[in-house]
């Protein structure tokens, strides 16, 4: 799948008189390299939910997996918009780094040769404990599975930190 080029702006009234839009392309190199993600959905009843996971960015989009008896995999079958947040670099230091925000729609994968290269990546990533095998359109682990999700941008953020402070939004594709 192409990448999709987004349409960047940067948000001036949140950022230095000196900053510039920060280059989506440094977003998704963070993304490639972060290891924590928050994930955000809303349950059924409209409260919100907020949980740490892994996530891989491949085709242009953020993958993730969980257990299809989880809080977030029952939340996303009722409602797929969430949001993934990390920082990419300099962790929650106050003056170094990128945070990222991502806006979309989570959709399962459910392709076993998809998943295959997803099951890589994981590997690539975060080590050999994160190894998957991939039947049945699922990830599978140690007598558990897990469901695998794709969240492609619709409208993203990037606060940068440092002696310059900037907010930058991208935008997909008609996102907001």
């Amino acid at each position: 799948m192409a990448a999709r080029e987004p349409y960047t702006e940067l948000q001036p009234d949140y950022s230095s008189a000196d900053a510039a839009a920060t280059a989506w392309s440094a977003a998704v190199g963070g993304m490639t390299e972060a290891e924590i993600f928050w994930l955000s959905t809303v349950r059924p009843d409209g409260r919100p939910h907020v949980t740490p996971l892994l996530a891989v960015w491949a085709d242009g989009a953020l993958h993730f997996a969980t257990g299809p008896e989880e809080r977030k995999a029952r939340n996303l079958a009722a409602d797929p918009r969430c949001v993934l947040t990390t920082s990419t670099v300099g962790g929650n230091d106050l003056h170094t780094g990128l945070d990222v925000v991502v806006e979309g729609e989570a959709a399962r994968v459910e392709d076993d040769t998809t998943l295959l290269g997803l099951a890589d990546l994981y590997v690539q990533k975060y080590g050999d404990e994160w190894r998957f095998e991939v039947r049945d359109g699922a990830f599978h682990h140690s007598g558990h599975r897990a469901l695998v999700f794709r969240v492609a941008p619709v409208t993203a953020f990037g606060f940068g930190r440092g002696d310059t402070y900037s907010q930058t939004r991208w935008r997909f594709d008609g996102g907001e």
